[in-house]
């Protein structure tokens, strides 16, 4: 069985990603060059590609908090644009919001 391994977002500003992702979910960082970034966080890794108009609106990438509504506040209080407030779906809640580079992400929770 294969399952993903890696996820690799474009950006167009490596150093507003670092400063976004950093601040608000805690992730590391390599630099590998001026133009590719790998992460890591608790649960896996990936890498910021730059792109000087990177495409959006394709994949959603989901992520996962143990408690959604402090996640929501953190993420409100950053001033990153929510795209859609804390909603229940089968299984859980969550809510979206935009990176800098305009791509949409979820944040999701058994609660």
């Amino acid at each position: 069985m294969l399952a993903i391994d890696y996820i690799e977002i474009p950006v167009h500003d490596l150093q507003a990603a670092k400063q976004f992702y950093g601040d608000l979910f805690g992730w590391t960082f390599v630099d590998y060059g001026e133009q590719y970034t790998a992460f890591s966080h608790a649960r896996g890794q990936g890498g910021f590609n730059y792109q000087e108009k990177p495409s959006v609106g394709g994949v959603l990438i989901v992520l996962y908090s143990e408690n959604l509504q402090e996640t929501f506040n953190h993420v409100a209080r950053y001033g990153a644009p929510i795209t859609k407030f804390i909603f229940d779906f089968p299984g859980g809640r969550r809510f979206q919001f935009r990176d800098p580079s305009g791509h949409e992400l979820a944040v999701w929770s058994e609660q």
